[in-house]
């Protein structure tokens, strides 16, 4: 385990692989790159990257000897604010499915071309900065008993529980309350998401949906609150105020 070359002000990346010889140079070429870089070989060693620093992005390989990357993708998801893009030789739509409902945010089979890790690794920066709250307006929006607080990136149930939710999955979300009973078709969410417009990018926004249904539950007359209109899009099924 070891910290690369340090870049004032710039983005946390921890790289998780069991292979020496992956992290070093995935390392050194996201760091050329302006991006500050810790590398961990286990669960146990990311652990404890993330206790001592604030990490952005998280690269976590699958295959791994003891705890695999799927079973620590799982557990990240205590981690709202923390992006992880899933790095393994399994490259089948199943396994991408798979990661994806376990919390990922994105998915890049092995082998891969650094340029393409660099570019889907800015995507998510992207996603994480994009459109800033103005202070003038209300930050909390409300539907159906949930309360969305989005200068704090919090969800809250009727009940009060605080629901957690991946950076992709609070995006999307924001987008369907600024849209309320609107059909967004999936070039308008994947512009949202800072997505490309690619097969693999639209089975992500499939998948952030599923994700935001099941936590989200049933709405008014026992109805999915994000429909699905066939060869349209979505909609958010919900009327939203703002405090």
């Amino acid at each position: 385990m070891s910290e690369h070359l340090l870049l004032d002000n710039a983005p946390n990346i921890l790289i998780v692989d069991d292979d020496p010889g992956v992290r070093s140079e995935l390392g050194a070429y996201i760091t050329e790159n302006g991006y500050r870089v810790f590398d961990a070989a286990d669960g146990v060693q990311m652990d404890r990257m993330l206790d001592e620093h604030d990490i952005h992005i998280v690269l976590l390989d699958i295959m791994m000897p003891g705890e695999d990357g799927l079973s620590i993708c799982r557990r990240l998801g205590a981690h709202p604010k923390l992006n992880v893009i899933l790095l393994s030789a399994k490259g089948t739509d199943v396994d991408r499915i798979i990661g994806l409902e376990l919390g990922a945010d994105d998915y890049l089979p092995k082998p891969f071309n650094p340029r393409e890790l660099l570019a889907h690794i800015r995507a998510l920066l992207r996603r994480r900065s994009a459109r800033p709250d103005d202070p003038d307006k209300p930050r909390d929006h409300c539907f159906l008993g949930w309360r969305v607080r989005r200068a704090r990136h919090q969800l809250f149930a009727p009940d009060g529980v605080l629901i957690p939710l991946s950076v992709g999955e609070f995006q999307l979300l924001t987008t369907f309350l600024d849209n309320p009973r609107r059909v967004l078709n999936r070039a308008s969410l994947l512009e949202a998401l800072s997505l490309d417009d690619k097969p693999y990018s639209s089975r992500v926004v499939d998948t952030l949906v599923c994700r935001l249904r099941k936590k989200l539950g049933l709405g008014d007359g026992g109805e999915d609150i994000i429909l699905t209109l066939r060869s349209e899009g979505y909609m958010f099924n919900a009327a939203v105020t703002r405090q």
